[in-house]
């Protein structure tokens, strides 16, 4: 068996393993000491744990770090993630102070992966939220956290009656509508308002930027639509698929221009029959597609930054849960492509086009 394996198999086992040992983390009695409204304007520091490093997972975490920012105003954020993907996302929000990344890979980087736990006790925090509760390295990190409050995320979604249960599972406002709950089940007055969207904070230069980069790929006054492609594993739609796709978008859409967002692989699976734009930098990506009318893409990464863009959304969906991962905010829409033919799809996208 070669190394590669051999790591891949320990990986999987310490997976199993420290799901089963922090399966009971945060579910005994009381989770957190209680913030009441007399000592709100007393927090300073907040960490936000999801240590991940898809872009997907990472973007879906800036509603709870708005809504942490627009609850206590006075407070700067720390983030414990994984990989480098946070320094761009965060770039912008000027609250962001600390993000301690866990190495991508933890037995490669050893030395740095037990530096960044280190750091984790080391700093002292008057909240601790976690943001995602089936993920056993975000229970740890909250429970070892020198933290006054910890949300660890069970339990104060469930008695949540205002919201549907279809929000109750979106990966972005769940973590919100718990926190909401958590304060005031605390004695503290939460926030009302509507769920923040995902936001890159993109600057006005960098639209600006982007639109210039938009002329240069179209070179016309039309409107465009941004197309990705590309997906991970199932999620993923066939080349078939997307070459009929991307002809009937031709065809019903012939004053706008189709631009194609390419994966950093550079592939296309159009064969690279539209216009396209090809970056590294998430936040170039994200200023182009904030430049166009709509975006249209497969359940992804590239669908979450597109939402995040501010642009409206269209993410298609075949095998994970709509619910979940829904686009939302800005007229943006989830198809569900294993009930909607590609006739209703062009429909819904008129539709939208139409507003």
């Amino acid at each position: 068996m070669s190394s590669t394996n051999i790591l891949a198999t320990i990986n999987t086992y310490r997976k199993k393993l420290t799901k089963l040992i922090t399966s009971q983390i945060g579910k005994s009695s009381k989770e957190s000491n209680e913030i009441k409204n007399s000592n709100r304007d007393t927090i300073k520091r907040i960490l936000i744990s999801r240590p991940n490093h898809r872009l997907g997972n990472i973007l879906l975490i800036t509603p709870i770090v708005q809504e942490a920012i627009n609850t206590f105003p006075n407070a700067k954020i720390d983030l414990f993630v994984k990989g480098n993907v946070a320094l761009s996302i965060f770039q912008n929000y000027k609250e962001v102070d600390t993000i301690i990344r866990l190495p991508k890979q933890h037995f490669k980087n050893l030395g740095q992966y037990l530096f960044c736990w280190f750091q984790l006790i080391r700093l002292r925090y008057d909240v601790v939220i976690n943001c995602e509760e089936n993920s056993s390295s975000g229970k740890i990190s909250t429970k070892l956290a020198n933290g006054k409050y910890k949300y660890f995320g069970s339990k104060f979604i469930e008695n949540v009656l205002q919201i549907s249960e279809e929000e109750k599972i979106h990966m972005a406002k769940i973590t919100v509508y718990g926190f909401r709950n958590f304060l005031a089940l605390s004695g503290a007055t939460s926030n009302s308002n509507d769920i923040p969207k995902l936001n890159l904070m993109l600057s006005e230069t960098e639209i600006s930027e982007g639109k210039k980069i938009m002329d240069q790929i179209t070179k016309n006054k039309r409107k465009s639509i941004t197309l990705f492609t590309n997906a991970t594993g199932q999620k993923c739609y066939s080349k078939e698929w997307w070459t009929t796709f991307y002809e009937l978008l031709v065809s019903n859409f012939k004053e706008y221009t189709i631009i194609e967002i390419l994966p950093v692989e550079n592939t296309s699976n159009i064969d690279f029959k539209a216009p396209t734009f090809y970056s590294k930098d998430i936040r170039q990506i994200g200023s182009v597609i904030a430049n166009s009318a709509v975006f249209i893409g497969a359940d992804s990464g590239m669908m979450h930054l597109a939402s995040a863009s501010q642009t409206t959304t269209i993410g298609l969906f075949s095998v994970t849960n709509t619910n979940r991962y829904t686009p939302y905010g800005n007229g943006s829409i989830a198809i569900d492509t294993n009930d909607s033919n590609f006739k209703d799809c062009i429909n819904r996208i008129k539709n939208i086009l139409s507003k």
